[in-house]
């Protein structure tokens, strides 16, 4: 294998395992690599950075422990029997005639050693591949191989966010090359505008499942057309539809190629919606149909998930750049542009009228799902442009919550925690099992429990200054950061306006006396990126920042961790005591960071939006709001932050 470090016998097994993220949820494993340099996977994450970078010496080191030679044996023989092990899903439906789910998404959040995400929507797909791999469910995700990926946050003293790309070298982050029989890089060929271009393949092992990554950056292809996959959400328009064509229609003739035959896909927003058109055009080939039976019949196998709570927020593309990029597919296809067009319109008589990729998916999809009740409903509203004279409550557009995957969110403590409460099994099992075992637990553990989780928090917040004092220069360099003992709020998150990260500074006066109310001490840790293009979002960042500046009796009390990541995110839902969510409703489709608190002992203060809406109990938390839409009304968002404050005092 090329780029392989080469490793004494003994060590042989850390291949494979460095090389299957599974590891990325175990704790056991953590503590092995961190042996291994502890400085590098402080700053990485990265196992398979870690074994490039290892001396000969230090390699030979390590082969002659026998301690630690056993600990890699074991983690290997626990590999095995993961792998091997009967799962839920065949012993549930071992006679289904599911064969394979091929899951398409524009970004991934598996780990901060494979940065290809930016937010909600990758965490969820990271979570997805993950939670297949526990249950055993047959899928193969496919998406695309970022050179730069999402950007890299800096923040000034006065509160500036900076955006910084750092470069993604594929031969140090956890993927392999997919090879053809003869051993070379497989490359998938495809038309962009009339140009031919050489597709890479990666492959990311994710337990029982893997993710296959495309890429344009070959020395094959002219050096602007490298730079189409630089990027995620990045560039312009005709970028984003490049990057799409590249997902849906490369990505469906690369699961071919591998001979796989997936019997669903499953369309993780509109972004991959060019999938439908790709495979209708294979069904067309292989039976001798024309386009639209061909499309008719594959329907049902397609499923669409939609994350998208407003209609502004669907990828929408000019007539006249489909017309440019879609002329010779269209023949392909045997239709007209006309044809393809009217596949992503209202109105398909409507020639001005954009090209709506969510249209195109719901057209293409035999099934189509929200992610939580309340944007099951928020859905069915906006897509009634596509089923006029429909009843609202009647348009086929159904709900399936988000979730998490548990194991990759749970601190060492709450992991050993539920482990000696509720078994090995505890995360396959009835979820209802979980809580009648988990109210027997005393309150004096739980509160122990609760405060080794906040010291954590604590202790890597400080540490995070000590590898990095730069990222806190709006502090004082001797100030103390946090408090180890008192009670800990979170609010991390992308900062955007419908989901309000201002709304405690509402008035800052009233928010001071909290944090310096020496009877009911408090604290508030920050975290949260503003797209690069959202000047409203940099603002409340600059906000935040500055109101912790110019108020030096809260030094250490309020903090805002700049460049927030998976990392920063696992360290920040395991510590806090109570987890702030405030988007305008029903702008949150789903929201899954309460969700990863509560398993870890925290308790959430949300807008009643997304999952909280069916999750909302007073025992587990507290409810903002009045379960209604107020659209963007300054003085409702008055109200419900003064009944923010008010909770907070009480």
């Amino acid at each position: 294998m090329a780029h392989a470090p080469q490793l004494p016998e003994p060590l042989s097994e850390l291949i494979p395992l460095a090389l299957d993220l599974r590891w990325s949820w175990s704790h056991v494993s953590d503590v092995l690599w961190e042996t291994l340099d502890p400085a590098l996977w402080r700053l990485t994450g990265n196992p398979w950075l870690i074994l490039q970078s290892l001396s000969s010496k230090r390699l030979q080191t390590l082969a002659n422990d026998e301690n630690f030679c056993r600990q890699v044996q074991a983690m290997a023989e626990e590999r095995r029997r993961y792998l091997e092990r009967r799962t839920w899903f065949q012993e549930t439906a071992g006679d289904s005639p599911l064969q394979t789910v091929a899951y398409f998404c524009m970004e991934y959040g598996l780990t901060e050693a494979l940065p290809l995400y930016s937010g909600g929507l990758g965490i969820l797909s990271g979570d997805f591949l993950k939670s297949c791999s526990d249950l055993g469910v047959p899928v193969v995700g496919v998406g695309l191989l970022y050179q730069e990926g999402y950007f890299r946050q800096i923040i000034d003293e006065e509160g500036n966010q900076v955006a910084v790309y750092p470069n993604n070298n594929p031969w140090e982050l956890p993927v392999t090359p997919v090879r053809d029989r003869e051993g070379q890089f497989l490359r998938l060929h495809y038309r962009f505008n009339g140009f031919d271009l050489w597709v890479r393949v990666w492959q990311a092992q994710i337990g029982r499942a893997r993710l296959y990554l495309l890429d344009l950056n070959d020395p094959a292809n002219p050096p602007s057309d490298r730079c189409i996959t630089d990027r995620l959400y990045g560039g312009g328009t005709e970028q984003r539809l490049q990057q799409e064509m590249l997902l849906g229609i490369v990505g469906w003739q690369l699961l071919e190629r591998l001979g796989l035959e997936p019997t669903i896909c499953h369309l993780n927003e509109g972004h991959a919606a060019f999938a439908v058109l790709e495979r209708a055009r294979s069904y067309m080939a292989r039976n001798r149909v024309n386009f639209e039976l061909a499309l008719t019949v594959t329907r049902a196998g397609n499923l669409f998930t939609t994350h998208t709570p407003v209609a502004a927020g669907f990828d929408r593309f000019n007539p006249q750049l489909i017309r440019r990029y879609f002329s010779f597919y269209c023949d392909m296809l045997g239709i007209g542009l006309d044809q393809l067009l009217a596949l992503g319109r209202a109105n398909p008589n409507d020639d001005t009228e954009p090209f709506n990729m969510a249209y195109l998916a719901i057209r293409g999809s035999g099934a189509v799902n929200g992610v939580s009740r309340l944007h099951g409903q928020v859905s069915r509203h906006i897509f009634t442009p596509l089923f006029p004279r429909w009843p609202e409550a009647e348009i086929p557009v159904d709900h399936v919550t988000n979730g998490v995957h548990t194991p990759s969110w749970d601190s060492p403590e709450a992991d050993r925690l539920w482990t000696e409460v509720c078994g090995v099994e505890r995360w396959i099992c009835d979820p209802c099992q979980l809580g009648e075992q988990i109210r027997k637990v005393p309150a004096e553990t739980l509160w122990e429990f609760r405060t080794r989780n906040r010291q954590r928090l604590v202790q890597f917040v400080r540490d995070l200054r000590a590898c990095r004092p730069g990222a806190f220069n709006y502090l004082p360099a001797d100030v103390p950061l946090l408090d180890p003992n008192i009670l800990t709020l979170g609010f991390a998150r992308r900062f955007t306006g419908y989901k309000r990260p201002n709304l405690l500074l509402s008035d800052p006066g009233r928010l001071l006396r909290l944090f310096t109310d020496p009877l009911r001490p408090m604290q508030l840790v920050l975290a949260g990126k503003a797209h690069p293009q959202d000047r409203e979002g940099q603002a409340m960042i600059r906000d935040w920042v500055r109101f912790i500046r110019h108020h030096p009796e809260i030094a250490g009390r309020v903090v805002f961790l700049p460049d927030y990541d998976i990392q920063m995110a696992e360290q920040i839902v395991e510590g806090v005591d109570a987890w702030i969510n405030t988007p305008r409703r029903p702008w949150e489709a789903c929201g899954t960071s309460g969700m990863k608190v509560l398993v870890n002992g925290g308790l959430n203060i949300s807008e009643l939006d997304g999952w909280w809406v069916e999750a909302y109990d007073p025992a587990v938390g507290w409810a903002i709001g009045d379960g209604r839409e107020h659209d963007a009304d300054p003085a409702w968002d008055l109200f419900e932050a003064e009944q923010l404050y008010r909770l907070l005092e009480q």
